[in-house]
């Protein structure tokens, strides 16, 4: 194969979505999701190579070029994808590594095709890798790709980074594939995190299931050093904060406040549609905040995006159908003439339209049970340079772990939600300025280019060497 690359991203799906033009004709636009806002610029920037499904099951399409990053379909057929992607990465593995929010789903054949669809993106990177690339390996969906790259090419450097939680030990236990998996992203040079306990959690497995030592941040085997660090990913401060500047999207906040009544409160949710979110949580400590008389009729309105996702998993359309049920109750309940309380969207937004919505709210509410990180949070931070806005977070996303002005919530304790809901709305200018300040300095400082570039230069650098490897005290952790 020609055009060999010195620098390889290996994800699930490529960094573009088809669309059909008025005229018929198809053609591709950058996917909107965090994991392309963060590495397309990176990857631009070093002429790489981004390797991924392009979307469209039992299709197979030859290597092209589209907004200057050079693109590699990987084909899966309908079978795999629903064995291999709806069924052993958001059946068995998203549960379970969300501290089994949901029951996970364990199959051999999920099993067996996971497998498979590893095999075929490790071998498509290890056929487009020039001799000592770098190649960085993305998410859950590829834990078993550095093990197998490494077999075909040991020559490269592998990293991998796993962009939601990564259980206890007590939990990953559970998995019929326990072993396969942790030995697949071992084959990895540097396994990154979103959060120091996941890596921890990772290198306590390693020892109890392996028998691996390990100091500090580096496991040892055999023959290398395996290194697992934190790198928590973030957002283009810069771009947001720029974009919210733009005369039209001040416009557009202006007018989505309008169109909302005028209230003198905005609560805003932006989620996908997953169980692991806590929109039901929210939802209900708002319904009891209007219950309770805590706010006034026409006080606040409740804005709740819901992005549709998975749409073909059985949880995922009972959570809708939840969540629309408790949505009309609320209004049913409280709406009046001229006022409802909560306004529920299913579908997506683009940026520019995001971005309007997190200038024109006044609390922004981030509640999931279980998050690696949550960049909406991030996001609603770079969009307040006039320092307003409140921050509603829930304690267990990885986000809550920098973003520490927040108002943290428990979002299994819906009084807690209710009282912290309320605190946000009623807190001073002065009150905001300075938790908003803080928040902005951190996320403008550590923002997605340093993200990569921070876990890039870790996975270029040379890990220590593995000659005094039996050291007893290595073991300690």
């Amino acid at each position: 194969m020609t055009g060999r690359s010195s620098y390889l991203i290996v994800a699930n799906r490529l960094p573009v979505d088809r669309t059909i033009d008025p005229d018929g004709t198809a053609s591709w636009r950058r996917s909107p999701g965090g994991l392309v806002t963060a590495i397309a610029p990176v990857m631009q920037r070093r002429h790489g190579a981004w390797a991924g499904w392009h979307g469209a099951p039992d299709e197979k399409l030859e290597p092209f070029e589209q907004d200057g990053m050079n693109l590699i379909p990987v084909a899966l057929s309908a079978e795999e994808v629903e064995l291999y992607y709806e069924g052993f990465s958001n059946a068995t593995l998203w549960p379970l590594y969300h501290d089994a929010v949901a029951p996970p789903v364990y199959h051999r054949t999920m099993w067996d095709a996971y497998r498979l669809v590893n095999e075929r993106f490790a071998a498509a990177a290890a056929e487009i890798a020039e001799e000592g690339a770098v190649v960085w390996v993305q998410d859950y969906q590829l834990q078993l790709v550095p093990s197998m790259l490494r077999k075909l090419r040991p020559d490269l450097r592998i990293g991998f980074f796993l962009h939601i939680p990564f259980p206890p030990v007590e939990l990953f236990w559970r998995l019929p594939w326990r072993k396969d998996l942790v030995e697949g992203l071992l084959g990895a040079d540097l396994v990154g995190f979103q959060l120091p306990g996941g890596a921890s959690n990772f290198r306590r497995l390693c020892r109890r299931l392996l028998g691996l030592p390990y100091k500090g941040n580096e496991i040892f085997l055999d023959d290398r050093v395996v290194r697992t660090q934190a790198f928590p990913i973030s957002v283009d401060f810069g771009q947001l904060d720029s974009l919210v500047r733009e005369p039209h999207i001040v416009a557009r906040a202006k007018e989505i406040r309008s169109e909302l009544g005028e209230p003198e409160h905005v609560l805003l949710g932006v989620d996908r549609l997953d169980y692991t979110k806590g929109i039901g949580q929210r939802l209900e400590a708002f319904g009891e905040l209007l219950k309770d008389g805590r706010l006034r009729t026409g006080e606040a309105v409740f804005v709740q995006i819901a992005t549709p996702s998975r749409e073909r998993v059985d949880e995922y359309r009972r959570l809708r159908d939840d969540i629309e049920l408790q949505v009309g109750r609320i209004n049913g309940e409280h709406a009046t003439l001229g006022y409802q309380p909560v306004w529920y969207f299913h579908q997506s937004y683009n940026q520019e339209e995001l971005a309007a919505l997190y200038l024109a709210a006044d609390v922004m509410v981030v509640t999931p049970l279980r998050d690696g990180m949550n960049l909406v949070a991030k996001e609603y931070v770079s969009c307040h340079h006039d320092l307003s806005g409140a921050l509603v977070l829930s304690e267990f996303a990885g986000a809550a772990d920098e973003l520490r002005q927040a108002y943290l919530v428990n979002p299994y304790d819906v009084e807690d939600v209710k009282r912290q809901m309320l605190a946000a709305m009623r807190a001073t200018p002065h009150e905001l300025a300075r938790r908003m300040r803080t928040m902005r300095r951190r996320v403008a400082t550590y923002d997605v280019d340093r993200w990569a570039s921070e876990f890039l230069t870790a996975l270029e650098s040379p890990a220590s060497e593995p000659a005094t490897r039996h050291s007893a005290s290595w073991r300690s952790g």
